[in-house]
């Protein structure tokens, strides 16, 4: 699997803590080497057409959608309480 991140994505995660960082890190090479692992804790977000979400802790999340099969378009991470605030 390969992942583009948007520009806002890139400016959220510069904004993380670096621990956060580290577990981004560990979950995004789950993701490349089977998008579908269960410690990813794939789900579809409710109010976004094509959009899913893995977790990087139980705090923070990662939101995508499909380009292609083999392209995924990470366009947002964040705390939990906040990138959900914004839908």
């Amino acid at each position: 699997m390969q992942i583009k991140q948007t520009k806002d994505f890139q400016k959220a995660f510069k904004n993380l803590q670096q621990d956060i960082k580290k577990f981004y890190q560990i979950q995004e090479n789950r993701f490349i080497v089977n998008w579908r692992d269960s410690r990813l804790h794939i789900k579809k977000v409710k109010n976004l057409d094509h959009a899913f979400s893995f977790r990087i802790t139980r705090r923070y999340r990662v939101f995508f959608y499909f380009q292609d099969p083999e392209t995924a378009i990470f366009f947002d991470i964040d705390h939990r309480k906040d990138i959900y605030r914004n839908l």
